[in-house]
């Protein structure tokens, strides 16, 4: 049994960054997936792959993994790229593409 610990990245509908500060605790799956023939379902009878622990920090997790002797893997955050930019550089004369519509 292996454990994945993550740090969660922002939703599509997040302007802040509330909630992307915990660290997650995540079982891997035992077991793959099957669909159910009658209804199209997809289920596991892995009941670990449901389980998600939060931690405030990524020593209390990594924490928690070594004293349940549980095998894991730290996956770090990648670090979101903004580029700085003004609405005024729409309308700048050096302009490399033509403005369009």
């Amino acid at each position: 049994m292996s454990a994945r610990i993550y740090s969660p990245a922002k939703t599509a509908m997040q302007s802040g960054k509330n909630k992307t500060g915990n660290w997650i605790l995540e079982f891997e799956p035992e077991s793959p997936r099957k669909v159910e023939p009658l209804m199209g379902y997809t289920s596991s009878g892995d009941m670990k792959s449901q389980i998600k622990l939060k931690f405030p920090d990524l020593d209390a997790a990594i924490a928690y993994a070594k004293k349940h002797d549980l095998a894991y893997r730290v996956q770090q955050p990648q670090q979101s790229r903004r580029r700085k930019m003004s609405y005024s550089e729409n309308f700048a004369y050096n302009r490399s593409l033509s403005w369009t519509h």
